[in-house]
């Protein structure tokens, strides 16, 4: 290498980094590492020796890596909640307490819209089990019906033996054996065993497609009669209209004995009526649909309701119903009262006392949670007109997949505009789509599960029941008696103890337990904690991370940008240079003349331009001149310096 070009790459390697507007991404990250307040980073560089250098690159991509890691904790952490619980003492609201009879119409009431079912239900019984009530006979006093309606449409059948979708059933009605090939879905267990005559089913196809059947079998009689009576009885309700239904159903001046609140008489114009769709005329205590709404002054049971219920156990109709009593549920004065899933049972001739204990709970919404606010955001048309909640939502979704796959709607849930209820006249397959569509609800196949969520807000009451027998024996000649004679307009009978229901329902005391959540960290909190993992691990502030985010991606990327674009340039000059060179050379004549040493002849003068190209004298040697002496500038030992030192500095 000659001595200029030494010189130029010494002067070049010693002159200072340019920074940014450096050449070559080495030399910007040499610059940075000079210059950059974090301390790692200039060790690599600055340090003496191989050994140094592989120490401090290990321990800055071990803090690099300690960084991220923590910081990727503060970031999920971010997204957490702390749970604050608070009890406060004050003046509390009284809960909406829902009461319901049991029985939802009285027997006598509705007994002629279920003659032709009764009659093929006591048939079933004494083809099944020989059995044959009498004195329900006398009681229903009903025409001759249609022998067979019920049966006709969904006959009940003995299961014998199952072989696959092979099975051997006995009709209960005409006790002939036949072969059927159907599914089996037993109610009650994941599998069926067959050996005996205990197994009882209904068998359900689709009119559509006679050979898709299904048998519901029942490891006893009672159940699959029961299930069997209410699918038809529900049907025959859906037929029924509304104001008909009320009347059939339990006025609160009948359903009502007696009734106080907080130490004050009250009657049926404290509640609400509610129709439910499976248990008739119910009644809502402290409703708001009744404007004014009640308070608590204290706790305790005589600062609560208490009410005496008629049952009327005589009206009971025997195949719906097979215990007697009441039903209630406490629920915030917004809710719907699921009083089918969630309610509490009040038994006859007890007296049943319910302390409550409110607790309100507050979930923080997204990104901290899945629940929503208002129950806007989720893709559920609200059926109920009341306040969103998760058992809403699996209704109504439920009622909207049952009205797309069936084309009618479940009777005991409400209706969007424009929809009928399922009954046999319309719809003569209902009854086999509902029960596949159940079926699949119940396995999460439907969605409904996965698409609604639960509410960030609600209120639950914690029930403490306790149980007492009532009236005592001393006082229940004397009770019974001024009860009897108080309700002498309303019943024609002398009141027996299991004719009546006696509940309290108060609150334990006025402390109200708030469950509220909060953000863990806040913005703030979050910041200053990555400025600390910083400093901790790199001794470096948010300004070394954006100086880090401007070396990296932007200076780094306009280098890359510079390079390529002389590289582009480059390439770009050598295609012109070359497509210059491949073109075709083109011959220019000549002039005649006296340069030209053809037309000279021998008495022509010479010339210069002869002169040239006359023949060189074979092994002259011209003098010229001597090269420059360079070193008698005496700069070489200082190059000679200059390299000994750089040399030690590689090894």
């Amino acid at each position: 290498m000659s001595n200029g070009k030494k010189l130029t790459r010494k002067l070049k390697k010693n002159l200072p980094v340019t920074g940014p507007q450096a050449p070559t991404l080495y030399e910007l990250m040499q610059w940075y590492c000079f210059t950059t307040n974090t301390h790692g980073c200039r060790r690599i560089v600055a340090s003496k020796g191989r050994l140094r250098k592989w120490i401090w690159i290990g321990l800055t991509l071990t803090a690099v890596g300690l960084v991220f890691w923590q910081c990727a904790l503060l970031l999920m952490s971010y997204y957490s909640v702390s749970v604050a619980i608070t009890v406060t003492f004050q003046k509390l609201l009284f809960p909406a307490v829902t009461i319901c009879n049991l029985n939802p119409y009285r027997y006598s009431a509705i007994k002629s819209h279920l003659t032709t079912l009764d009659a093929d239900t006591e048939k079933a019984l004494k083809d099944l089990y020989g059995f044959v009530e009498t004195t329900i006979r006398r009681r229903r006093e009903a025409d001759s019906p249609e022998d067979g309606l019920y049966l006709k449409k969904m006959p009940l059948f003995n299961l014998e033996s199952v072989n696959g979708d092979e099975l051997v059933v006995k009709d209960i009605t005409s006790k002939k054996r036949s072969r059927m090939r159907a599914r089996v879905m037993h109610k009650e267990a994941n599998s069926v065993s067959v050996g005996g005559e205990n197994i009882v089913g209904f068998k359900l196809c689709d009119p559509q497609n006679s050979s898709d059947c299904t048998v519901f079998t029942f490891s006893s009689g009672i159940n699959a009669i029961q299930e069997w009576y209410r699918l038809h009885y529900m049907n025959i309700l859906a037929t029924i209209p509304m104001a008909e239904k009320i009347a059939m159903g339990y006025s609160a001046d009948e359903l009502f004995v007696t009734c106080f609140f907080d130490g004050l008489s009250c009657d049926s114009r404290n509640f609400t009526l509610f129709h439910h769709s499976l248990y008739g005329n119910c009644y809502t205590f402290n409703s708001v649909e009744r404007g004014n709404l009640l308070f608590s002054s204290m706790g305790g049971m005589e600062y609560g309701l208490k009410v005496v219920m008629y049952i009327d156990e005589s009206e009971y109709n025997p195949y719906l119903i097979t215990s007697a009593g009441a039903k209630i549920l406490v629920h915030d004065q917004d809710d719907y009262p699921f009083i089918e899933d969630l309610g509490t049972d009040i038994e006859t001739a007890t007296e049943t006392t319910i302390g409550m204990q409110l607790t309100e709970s507050v979930k923080m919404s997204s990104p901290y949670s899945d629940c929503t606010i208002d129950g806007s955001d989720v893709p559920v048309n609200n059926l109920y007109n009341k306040k969103y909640t998760f058992q809403i939502c699996l209704h109504s979704c439920f009622q909207r997949e049952m009205i797309r796959s069936c084309g009618c709607g479940h009777y005991d849930q409400p209706l969007p505009a424009g929809e009928k209820y399922c009954n046999y006249m319309e719809f003569p397959s209902w009854i086999y789509c509902y029960f596949k569509l159940n079926k699949r609800f119940v396995q999460e196949q439907l969605g409904c599960q996965s698409t609604c969520r639960q509410s960030c807000s609600f209120k639950e009451w914690t029930l403490t029941r306790s149980l007492a027998k009532w009236p005592s024996v001393s006082s229940e000649e004397w009770m019974l008696r001024i009860l009897t004679w108080e309700l002498g307009n309303k019943i024609n009978k002398n009141l027996t103890k299991h004719d009546l229901a006696n509940l309290g329902i108060f609150y334990q005391d006025l402390n109200m337990r708030s469950i509220s959540e909060n953000p863990a960290n806040s913005i703030v909190t979050l910041l200053a904690n990555f400025g600390g993992q910083l400093g901790l691990w790199l001794s470096c502030s948010m300004v070394c991370v954006f100086e880090i985010v401007e070396i990296f991606l932007v200076d780094s990327f306009w280098v890359v940008l510079r390079q390529r674009w002389h590289k582009l340039c480059k390439w770009w000059k050598n295609r012109r240079a070359n497509q210059a060179q491949e073109s075709p050379n083109i011959p220019v004549p000549a002039m005649a003349g006296h340069d030209n040493p053809i037309c000279l002849g021998d008495e022509d003068p010479p010339t210069f331009n002869t002169a040239l190209h006359l023949p060189q004298v074979q092994n002259s040697q011209v003098p010229r001149t001597p090269p420059p002496n360079y070193n008698t500038l005496r700069i070489q030992e200082a190059f000679n310096e200059v390299d000994s030192d750089s040399e030690d500095e590689h090894l």
